[in-house]
């Protein structure tokens, strides 16, 4: 009985080991960086009132879409959401999705 347990213990714990160390071997592949549209554009400019521009900074759900998706650099998307939050409350874009 106890031997069974041992054995059950073991092969657990080897597999839960066995399963981290063949993630840490696999290489992910690097894909290109993106690269914040405002910082390659001078001629774009982040305005409250540019509901176009804005629209592709939030998801169907009203929330904002966070850096590592939209691509953009620090400083721009702390503007994006600057612009958002005062589009918001003027209403230009809704603060949530209501509905179905």
């Amino acid at each position: 009985m106890s031997m069974e347990r041992d054995e059950r213990s073991t092969r657990a714990s080897t597999g839960a080991a066995g399963a981290t160390d063949d993630r840490g071997d696999k290489k992910r592949s690097l894909g290109r960086r993106k690269q914040c549209k405002f910082c390659g554009d001078d001629g774009l400019k982040i305005d409250y009132k540019d509901q176009a521009l804005l629209k592709y900074f939030i998801t169907d759900r009203g929330k904002l879409v966070p850096r590592r998706i939209s691509g953009n650099c620090a400083k721009h998307q702390r503007e994006i959401a600057t612009a958002i939050r005062r589009a918001r409350m003027i209403a230009l874009m809704p603060f949530a999705v209501t509905g179905a």
